[in-house]
Formats: C-alpha cells, structure tokens, sequence
C-alpha cells in the first residue's frame, strides 16, 4: 500500500514537470521574434500620449496634416451627419472655435466618410454655418488609427501634440469645450 502511494505521488510530480516543460516550451515558441509586437504601446490614443498622425482632405481638396499643426491647440471630432448626438455639438463647437481661434486653437472635424453619405456633407456644413476645417475620412485609416468606437469621439491635443483629454460620446456642452479648450492652450 505504501508502495503504491509513493508511486502515485511520483507520476503526479511527473506529469506536473512534464505540464510545466510543456507550458515553458509553448511560451519559448509563441514568443514574437519579429519585433512587430506592439512591446508596451497603448492599444488607443489616450491622455498623455502622441495623437496619431493623419493627413486628410477638406471637400474642397485642401489637405490638412495633424503633425504640422503643431503648436496649435487641437480638438479633432469624430463625427458623421447621421449622429445625433454629433449634430447636438456642432453648434457649441463653432462658437467655441470663434471664441478661441485667434489663440491658437483649431477644430479638425473629421467627417467618418466612409460610413457616411458623402452628398450629405455640404448641406451639413451650410445648415450649421461651420467655419472650422472639414476633413473627409473616406478609407478608415485615421478612424481605425484613434480605434473609433463611438461617434461623436473627441480628442483635445495640447500644442505639443499630445492627447490632453478624449471625450466618447456627446454631445459635449460649452462649458465642457470651453474647460478643456482652456487647457490646451495653456
């Protein structure tokens, strides 16, 4: 009886080696050699990091690239003209675009295109009297850059380009424009 303890004891201390060999040999081959690894990159542009750099084009084929903006105070919204709660924000977004522009602060509204109506854009702009820059993001790259979950989404980038708040969802007030506004024009 004895005997058969310490043998059944013996094959669990085998097979949990064997487990623990296995378990490391897995890890040892799955392991990303390559270097692609994201290696502690965030997953989404978050406060305190570098916005992702795009460059796209107003209706009117002006190309505005983020990255030369730099020194200005940024607020880039997503946004799309079927989005209720995107046509709640514009208007407390244009006034606050008035209110702050001659500072240094500067409004990308980045129209998700390509899950939008195109024609629609234009009327959308003259109905709300939008002065700020439209851009046109037909290919999804700059939506899936800011890994765009919500819309309206917004971010508000500080003159060094670095995200200082992301607002998802909307729509955002005035005294919460002005509030982060206010911040990054510090």
């Amino acid at each position: 009886m004895y005997t058969r303890i310490i043998m059944y004891k013996t094959q669990r201390i085998i097979l949990y080696f064997l487990i623990l060999i296995a378990g490391a040999a897995w890890i040892a081959l799955s392991v990303d050699k390559t270097g692609a690894s994201t290696s502690g990159n965030i997953s989404a542009p978050q406060a305190g990091f570098a916005a992702p750099d795009f460059s796209l084009n107003t209706p009117t084929g002006e190309t505005y690239t983020l990255s030369e903006l730099r020194g200005q105070a940024i607020l880039v919204n997503l946004w799309a003209t079927w989005c209720p709660p995107c046509r709640a924000e514009m208007p407390a977004i244009e006034k606050m675009y008035k209110e702050y522009k001659d500072q240094g602060f500067i409004v990308l509204a980045v129209n998700m295109t390509y899950q939008d109506d195109p024609f629609a854009v234009a009327p959308f702009i003259d109905e709300y009297g939008l002065t700020f820059p439209i851009l046109l993001e037909e290919t999804g790259e700059a939506a899936a850059a800011y890994q765009l979950r919500s819309l309206p989404s917004s971010y508000f980038i500080n003159r060094n380009g670095i995200i200082n708040e992301v607002v998802i969802g909307g729509p955002m007030s005035e005294a919460l424009l002005r509030t982060r506004i206010e911040e990054i024009l510090k």
